[in-house]
């Protein structure tokens, strides 16, 4: 299963595994291009996990081990798993996912940018980022 059958099959669980709430543009994106019938966010101690990877961790697979028991509760096999965060932790999760039949994506995204000089020399900096897409990892 992969991105571009979505639309062939019945509608699809959307779980999402992010450090933020889904867009407007990325939820439509989800419901017309994915055929999504329902999003599914993790329960509040699974996103802190996500949102709080310590960086001085050793070894990832333990704190994950509450985040892969939601995936498995929650998805079944052709279902979408949005995962973006930390790198090691987020490779692992698609792994994971990949191996029950998973689909994960990520939302790819327009970035434009723009500074702001003070009369001080202060610089202000500002990043826009417009999802354009979600797209399968490994494709």
């Amino acid at each position: 299963m992969d991105i571009e059958e979505g639309w062939l099959r019945d509608m699809s669980r959307f779980l999402i595994l992010f450090n933020h709430i889904l867009t407007e543009e990325q939820g439509k994106d989800a419901i017309d291009v994915l055929q999504v019938k329902e999003f599914c966010y993790p329960p509040a101690g699974i996103g802190l996990i996500w949102k709080a990877i310590p960086p001085e961790a050793h070894e990832l697979r333990p704190l994950l081990e509450p985040v892969f028991q939601w995936i498995d509760e929650t998805a079944s096999a052709g279902d979408y798993l949005l995962v973006q965060g930390d790198f090691g932790a987020t490779w692992m999760v698609v792994e994971h996912a990949m191996k029950k039949g998973i689909v994960p994506v990520y939302s790819t995204t327009e970035r434009r940018a723009s500074e702001k000089i003070d009369a001080d020399g202060t610089v202000h900096a500002v990043h826009e980022f417009r999802h354009v897409r979600f797209r399968q990892y490994g494709k």
